[in-house]
């Protein structure tokens, strides 16, 4: 009796035992092997991330597979090279065929006669001009710049086209501005300290202006330049 006993005992322990393992195994049978799979996805994608990385000898061993001929990096290679080899050679086949000619301050001069001069050393222009008619106010200033060290054959073309485009040489030229006279003085009473009768005597603003010339540009080429960038002086 006691033998039965056990054996039954042992009978529906395993019976138990079994029908519990086929419950884990409905339970579980599709999860598990899911969860494997996509651990092992997972590994594969760190792992081959790591291997492929720019700078690795994988990531190496690509690109040097797509340098093999035929492929799409080795073609454009080639046509590089192709470019540079042409490029070479046609700079090789240049030649010099003569070097620019400059024309000389004497040059311009003679082919521009009474407008260019000259150019000084510090690349001022100067202005050439014949002597003026006398008895005209051009020519009291032609004669009268050598008073303030202006060579006449030198400066007068440079005086002449500045005072061309600021009054005419009228010595009654008048601007809304208020400025006055030949050299267009600011107010016009400046030239009082040139002579008393600076209104209606072009000597007297013709000297002034020489005057301030010399002051401020130091001769009436500077003027001319600065004149010709900003249209005044």
């Amino acid at each position: 009796m006691a033998d039965e006993r056990i054996a039954l005992s042992r009978h529906r322990t395993g019976a138990r035992s079994s029908r519990r393992k086929r419950g884990l195994i409905r339970r579980f049978g599709l999860v598990f092997p899911v969860a494997i799979f996509a651990v092992i996805a997972v590994i594969g994608v760190a792992v081959g991330g790591k291997l492929f990385a720019p700078g690795s000898s994988a990531f190496g061993a690509v690109q040097a597979i797509e340098m093999v001929p035929g492929s799409h990096a080795m073609a454009a290679l080639e046509s590089e090279r192709a470019q540079l080899i042409a490029m070479t050679t046609a700079a090789r086949t240049l030649t010099v065929v003569a070097k620019p000619k400059l024309a000389s301050p004497a040059e311009v001069a003679a082919a521009n006669p009474g407008t260019t001069g000259g150019t000084g050393s510090d690349g001022v222009v100067f202005v050439a001009s014949t002597p003026p008619d006398p008895g005209s106010a051009q020519s009291i200033a032609y004669n009268m710049l050598a008073s303030f060290g202006f060579s006449p054959t030198t400066f007068f073309g440079c005086l002449k086209d500045m005072w061309n485009r600021e009054s005419g040489w009228r010595y009654d030229a008048e601007n809304a501005s208020g400025a006055f006279g030949i050299p267009q003085a600011l107010p016009g009473s400046k030239m009082a300290s040139a002579g008393a009768d600076w209104q209606t005597n072009p000597a007297t603003q013709i000297k002034w202006g020489l005057g301030y010339i010399k002051a401020i540009y130091g001769d009436p080429c500077k003027a001319w330049a600065f004149w010709q960038v900003n249209h005044y002086y």
